[in-house]
């Protein structure tokens, strides 16, 4: 493609955690099959400077780059979906943007001035988003921006990114994911809770393109209408966006929307070759029917829940994918491990994978893991690499 690189801000609203970070991994995973050059960033509100130092129970893992940058795990699902790898340009903070901000005012850079959000913060954010577009290498630049709309401390970055779309016009595009919860009483789909979104976002001076609708059931005829007219926004714009069987079929139902076609349409790029996904249906069919299986116990002290390994727990599945292998993982809590009760839990296994954590807790466990394991040996030298993996 020719031109300016194109920007697409991903936002929420109405609750968090209804998938802003495979909603991006799929929009790009469209538009990198139709031949374009792509990037995923992640803004993250919170003042940490990194997520190096957060709790897993509170944050899930903390995804490691190429570069040692320690970012949000969301950057893993960008990688496993592009095969792209990203660094440390494609996470920043509120902290970072502080940071930088203040350490630039003691060296005198802003030459005595008052220093305020607006516009020295905003200033550094829209930097670090464009950051990514001035290498000259990407088509399209997707940011992600974490919480949701109306929460105070994304408001810095929904003012960012209205002045961006001001300043480059039709080079800028917002997709906004909401939700339309279905009330059981009445058996029907609700749409206020995405109007009060909008109209939270509208406040803010900035005005969605394209509304993707999380749901657990089909949109009933004539939703999208009326969604798009309490909204402003073209009813082939209002994007339904089912449950899915895995995150990996979210492209495919976004492909079935016209998500990708929209968004073209709405950056007015045109003359695009179509989507070539072969490579990504071959991958589904053999992650959904495998020939073999495999077990595997997997040793941690977070595993209640189930994003602090997130990583190891999407690596089993593709390695399992490749080789048509059905990959079941056991959890196992490392500090309930004893050595009265660890034939129990990992005896059988064709591998044991210990995964890291912080302080000595659960230590005793994991070695209790080691010595069993070591003591019983791998059964066969294809799970070797897990029963050696630290």
């Amino acid at each position: 493609m020719t031109g300016s690189t194109k920007y697409i801000f991903v936002t929420g609203g109405v609750t968090s955690s209804l998938g802003k970070g495979i909603i991006s991994a799929s929009l790009a995973k469209l538009l990198q099959a139709r031949g374009f050059t792509v990037t995923i960033q992640k803004l993250d509100p919170y003042i940490n400077v990194d997520p190096g130092t957060l709790n897993p129970y509170e944050h899930g893992e903390c995804f490691v780059t190429e570069d040692g940058a320690e970012t949000d795990l969301d950057l893993g699902h960008y990688e496993r979906f592009l095969d792209v790898p990203t660094s440390k340009a494609n996470n920043v903070t509120t902290g970072r943007i502080y940071q930088n901000v203040i350490n630039k005012e003691r060296q005198g850079e802003y030459l005595g001035k008052t220093v305020q959000v607006i516009p020295h913060i905003t200033d550094e954010i829209k930097r670090h988003i464009q950051a990514l577009g001035r290498k000259g290498i990407y088509d399209f630049v997707i940011t992600e921006v974490g919480g949701t709309v109306g929460d105070i401390e994304s408001l810095p970055y929904v003012e960012a990114i209205r002045q961006l779309k001001w300043e480059k016009g039709k080079d800028c595009l917002v997709v906004h994911l909401t939700l339309l919860p279905y009330l059981g009483t009445t058996g029907e789909l609700k749409t206020k809770p995405t109007q009060h979104s909008v109209k939270e976002l509208l406040s803010l001076g900035v005005q969605p393109d394209v509304l993707v609708c999380r749901t657990e059931h089909p949109m009933q005829k004539g939703m999208k209408e009326k969604i798009a007219l309490f909204c402003n926004v073209d009813a082939q714009a209002v994007i339904e966006s089912r449950d899915a069987e895995t995150i990996y079929d979210v492209p495919l139902l976004m492909q079935d929307e016209k998500l990708d076609e929209v968004v073209l349409e709405r950056l007015g790029v045109s003359g695009y070759p179509a989507a070539d996904l072969a490579p990504w249906k071959d991958f589904l069919r053999r992650y959904k029917h495998p020939k073999g299986e495999v077990h595997i116990g997997l040793v941690g002290k977070y595993v209640e829940l189930k994003d602090a390994y997130k990583s190891i727990k999407e690596a089993f599945e593709h390695a399992g994918a490749e080789n048509e292998t059905k990959v079941h993982i056991k959890w196992v809590h490392s500090e309930k491990l004893t050595p009265k009760n660890v034939g129990k839990h990992l005896g059988g296994r064709s591998g044991i994978l210990k995964a890291p954590g912080f302080g000595h807790r659960g230590l005793e466990g994991k070695i209790e893991a080691t010595n069993t394991h070591a003591s019983t040996r791998c059964p066969s030298s294809a799970s070797a690499w897990a029963c050696n993996a630290r």
